[in-house]
């Protein structure tokens, strides 16, 4: 078992030419995963000019919920260069406007010692923010040795993630303990994490509460609308996950809204070509947003493949079921849709997002399936009763509003570690 730091470092070392082959295994699908694999390694052609404030996000989730921080840091620091490293492609090609073009974009080598002293030597950041669950136990000791203050901010940890890293410790008490700080998502988190062997656990609240997007104005989804075309009751399936959409078209048959349209939208962009064969195979009409072209009244199905328009699905849908929660992948990100007014449906795995999917079902923002058959008895219900969506819009608008403010609190943590500006 790995309990050891020397241990799991044994263990990343043998492990490291199979991270590469997983890489060409990936880029199949996408392949933006053949290319930079220099910095993998902890090699980097771009190089800082001023003090280096360094955030670490896995991906576009992490990186959009960075993105009210980022703008606070910005302006509390100009002097610093903001370094913001990811895991995957589609993280580290998430919009510039989002982001902003004056920020170094780079991926975070592999967790073995000589990358990691190459990146801290290249950047030498004055401080480190690990966003999410990020526990990379080379990096966190070599900050620690390094006397570089590392602080892991919007901390989430389920009770299943909880048993996983119980099952090696010491190794997760020994790297908790060497974080400076942890500010966690919500004291269901904070106490997990404490439980482990955290020292100095906050409460700060879910930066995703921060950044949920200003919706598009009406101008900007006009030509959507007219695609779909007028008088249609739009439900939305959003980042759904492998299995799920199967289970959802099997229910099409049987829903009594002859004139409904599901707009379906996978998780992951290369899934897309894999849910149109599947909708094929069915022998479902669908039509492509990637078509651009007229929904015909008697197509039930728009496969959402194209990117940065889920903003405007959720805009222009009367109901929005969550994916990631029909089948245990613990639920993606409901903010975004209770942010938008849409009346939520979430499915029994919400374990990702466990508060604030319960928030949100207390609020009235959402209602819980427990098995994707409820679908037949409650989509037909919300379509016939419009005062309920809007209640349900309307509540979760609210819902967002009240559970702001985490951005701040995480910047006055920031404020210990970093002087304040002239």
């Amino acid at each position: 078992m790995l309990t050891t730091l020397r241990g799991y470092t044994v263990l990343a070392w043998l492990l490291l030419p199979l991270a590469f082959v997983r890489l060409l295994w990936r880029s199949r699908h996408q392949p933006g995963y053949r290319h930079h694999w220099n910095e993998r390694l902890g090699r980097y052609p771009v190089h800082a000019t001023r003090p280096v404030l360094w955030l670490h996000a896995v991906s576009v989730g992490e990186t959009r919920a960075a993105s009210a921080l980022i703008r606070l840091i910005r302006k509390q620091y100009p002097e610093f260069q903001l370094v913001l490293t990811h895991m995957t492609p589609t993280g580290r090609e998430t919009a510039p406007d989002l982001i902003g073009t004056d920020v170094i974009r780079c991926y975070l080598p592999y967790d073995v010692p000589f990358a990691i002293h190459r990146f801290l030597k290249h950047f030498s950041p004055r401080l480190g923010l690990l966003l999410e669950t990020e526990l990379w136990p080379n990096l966190i000791s070599l900050c620690a040795e390094a006397r570089i203050p590392l602080l892991l901010v919007n901390a989430r940890l389920s009770e299943k993630s909880a048993a996983r890293y119980r099952r090696y410790q010491p190794l997760t008490r020994d790297i908790l303990a060497r974080l400076a700080l942890i500010a966690a998502q919500t004291e269901n988190d904070a106490q997990r994490l404490r439980s482990l062997g955290a020292r100095e656990v906050l409460v700060t609240g879910n930066l995703k509460f921060d950044t949920a997007q200003v919706p598009l104005p009406e101008s900007d989804l006009s030509s959507l609308r007219a695609l779909i075309g007028p008088h249609r009751f739009v439900w939305l399936a959003a980042s759904t996950r492998p299995g799920e959409e199967r289970l959802l078209l099997e229910q099409l048959p049987g829903l009594n809204c002859p004139a409904g349209l599901l707009i379906l939208v996978p998780r992951h962009p290369q899934r897309f070509n894999e849910v149109a064969a599947l909708l094929t195979s069915l022998g479902i009409p669908f039509i492509r947003r990637s078509e651009n072209r007229h929904v015909p009244a008697d197509v039930q199905v728009l496969l959402g493949d194209s990117m940065g328009e889920l903003q405007g699905y959720y805009q222009i849908a009367d109901v929005a079921l969550i994916g990631g929660s029909l089948l245990p992948f613990g639920g993606q990100n409901l903010i975004e849709a209770t942010a938008a007014g849409c009346p939520v449906l979430i499915g029994p795995h919400t374990y990702n997002f466990l508060d604030a999917a319960e928030w949100a079902v207390a609020a009235g923002a959402a209602l819980r399936l427990q098995h994707v058959s409820e679908l037949l008895t409650v989509l037909p219900a919300l379509l016939r009763d419009e005062e309920r969506r809007q209640r349900m819009g309307v509540a979760g608008r609210q819902f967002t509003l009240q559970h702001q403010g985490a951005a701040h609190k995480i910047l006055s943590l920031i404020e210990r570690y970093l002087p304040k500006p002239l």
